[in-house]
């Protein structure tokens, strides 16, 4: 399969893409420099893009207004460097279509969703919330599919909906990935979602188009080159680089509280203040002692970013 596209919507879109986290300041308010800091970062090393107010960027924890002030940071400071993604997925499916039209208003490239969350397990709901959201915009839709099962046959029927044109593939069965892009009948792009699997999904060279995910902000450039030594077929040095990604995200996800996320970012020198409840924030001797693992690892420096960038 051929993963060269003609429409104008999927150019410049491959490689890799943060799921950006929403930072906050020290009053816990949408912290919009700190937004601008993110983004200069993942382009400095790399990124395709960004993908915002997704899982990592606490959509469920936002308010629909919230979620607006981080399209309107991040649109102000993309600048011409890449492309922008919105997640617009919200449990009312108004909710959704008001986010989508302000998302086209302001300039965000695309836009995805998940299916409300009380009704992932129903392919009826989930289509007809797909296509109320198309509807109310001219925008690419990206669908987002966080854990699910993939069954092409049934699922290639959200593909029918005019605007859906992507998938963000949140999972690890890639025979099914692979199989349902096979039915596709229309240009679509597919981008990976598991971390620590990109290269596995790349390896399919006919199905993905680059990635989409959580540490991509800690160490973007790793991500960023995976992508680019992928397409290129050199698989053993992008195997040394997800090697070395993949112990970032064994010390990411070893504990449940996502505070420990952020910490991350925190230790390369770009605050973004804590989770909202209900994760607890890190003491800071919990923080202090998480950092000295992290930089046991030796992959990245303390402070790494804000001496990048001159912060």
């Amino acid at each position: 399969m051929d993963l060269s596209f003609t429409e104008s919507c999927f150019q410049g879109m491959n490689g890799a893409y943060a799921a950006m986290f929403t930072p906050y300041d020290e009053k816990g308010r949408v912290d919009s420099e700190r937004i601008a800091q993110i983004m200069d970062y993942g382009f400095a090393n790399g990124l395709a893009g960004f993908y915002i107010t997704g899982s990592t960027g606490e959509w469920w924890l936002l308010t629909n207004e919230e979620r607006k002030q981080v399209m309107d940071a991040a649109v102000k400071n993309l600048k011409g460097r890449g492309r922008l993604i919105a997640h617009i997925g919200a449990n009312r499916t108004d909710d959704a279509v008001e986010l989508a039209r302000y998302a086209a208003k302001v300039g965000i490239d695309w836009i995805s969703a998940l299916p409300p969350l009380l009704y992932r397990s129903s392919f009826d709901a989930a289509y007809y919330h797909y296509s109320e959201i198309a509807s109310a915009t001219d925008l690419p839709f990206m669908i987002y599919s966080l854990g699910a099962q993939l069954l092409p046959e049934r699922d290639k029927r959200f593909f029918d909906i005019p605007n859906v044109k992507g998938i963000k593939y949140t999972g690890r069965d890639y025979y099914a990935a692979q199989g349902l892009r096979r039915k596709l009948n229309k240009e679509t792009i597919w981008f990976a979602g598991c971390d620590e699997q990109l290269l596995c999904a790349l390896a399919l060279g006919n199905v993905f188009s680059g990635g989409i995910g959580t540490t991509y902000n800690i160490i973007p450039s790793h991500f960023a080159k995976i992508c680019a030594l992928a397409a290129k077929g050199d698989f053993s040095t992008a195997a040394k680089l997800q090697d070395e990604a993949n112990q970032v995200v064994e010390l990411m996800i070893a504990s449940d509280n996502m505070s420990h996320y952020k910490a991350m970012m925190r230790f390369i020198g770009l605050e973004c203040g804590a989770y909202r409840k209900p994760n607890e924030p890190l003491t800071q001797e919990e923080y202090l002692a998480f950092a000295k693992k992290f930089a046991a690892l030796g992959i990245v420096r303390e402070n790494q970013a804000k001496e990048q960038l001159g912060l």
